[in-house]
């Protein structure tokens, strides 16, 4: 019996001495990979191919600095717009943008087609006048540059509104529920945080004629990190200095949604998934769904509203959603 029990002992000392041993070649092999991925996060872009990128390439044309001299707003709405999308700002200014004691609603813009001699760029001097949202820098405005332009609204956050809570990037042809996304900032955590609709599958196109095609000498992996959609993402105003800074170890590309993400990857950011239970459906819808008030009561983005659609149905939503 004696010899039985020495056996057992044995055995298990041995046991705990092999898992034991297991579990520090595991510690180790996490070590090294931490800090292969430290080493790849200390070497910056080439000062030239960060230039591209960089706020400090260009100037602004058009700026409000002001606007959070007095005040901290708990939720300011960054709007990337195209500088002939007037009736879109119109319709966003009326609706979920509109003045509140909790939200600034500003739109970011680059240069029209004719540059400061298009006659379209007095109407948007006018405008801002008027206004005072609109925050535009000279570079042109197209969809290849949008990633420029996020990297100039999160330059921009950091410097002018860094007292601000939360920030939302959200394009203008989206219904936001503002009552119900602030409610639920209230308990989201103030440092670290974004959130939104994730995108954990997502991989490159090789296709040139596709309109998100992207070659491998532009981004060699064969898959992204976890990104948010564009359409609409909300995130602790901490992050816009931090993403701005990780933008100069991340080479450009023309996906400014992924570029992001890989911007947080380099932070070390994972960003939330946004769900309500018990169905865990995605808050941030960014479909285009039949307007019905109670269902949008329970969302914080839809998407693909024409400036005319998003107007009727602000009218109806802002009377009517408190008592779904």
């Amino acid at each position: 019996m004696r010899m039985l029990v020495k056996f057992l002992c044995a055995s298990v000392l041995l046991l705990l001495s092999a898992l034991y041993l297991l579990v520090l070649l595991l510690l180790s092999a996490l070590y090294l990979l931490g800090s292969v991925r430290h080493t790849a996060k200390t070497n910056p872009l080439p000062a030239e191919e960060y230039r591209l990128v960089s706020p400090l390439t260009y100037r602004y044309v058009l700026n409000q600095p002001q606007v959070c001299l007095s005040r901290s707003p708990f939720l300011v709405f960054l709007v990337p717009v195209a500088p002939q999308e007037a009736e879109a700002r119109q319709a966003v200014r009326r609706t979920w943008g509109a003045p509140g004691r909790d939200t600034l609603t500003l739109f970011f813009l680059g240069l029209p087609k004719g540059a400061l001699l298009s006659p379209l760029q007095r109407v948007l001097e006018k405008e801002s006048q008027q206004h005072g949202d609109i925050i535009q820098m000279d570079f042109l405005d197209s969809y290849q540059n949008l990633t420029i332009k996020t990297m100039m609204m999160m330059k921009w956050l950091a410097d002018h509104c860094p007292n601000s809570s939360y920030a939302m990037k959200v394009d203008s042809d989206i219904f936001v529920n503002v009552f119900y996304l602030i409610q639920r900032l209230r308990s989201s955590p103030r440092v670290g945080f974004i959130t939104g609709s994730v995108i954990r599958d997502g991989s490159p196109r090789r296709d040139p004629s596709n309109k998100w095609y992207l070659s491998k000498e532009l981004y060699l992996e064969d898959s992204f990190p976890p990104y948010l959609s564009g359409a609409g993402y909300v995130f602790s105003t901490d992050l816009a200095a931090r993403i701005s800074w990780a933008s100069r170890f991340v080479r450009v590309i023309p996906l400014e949604d992924v570029y992001v993400g890989l911007c947080l990857r380099v932070l070390g950011v994972r960003p939330v998934y946004s769900y309500s239970l018990p169905r865990f459906r995605s808050l941030f819808e960014v479909r285009k769904l039949e307007y019905d008030r109670c269902t949008f009561a329970g969302l914080i983005i839809v998407n693909r509203f024409k400036p005319s659609e998003l107007l009727q149905v602000w009218q109806d939503f802002s009377e009517g959603h408190a008592a779904c």
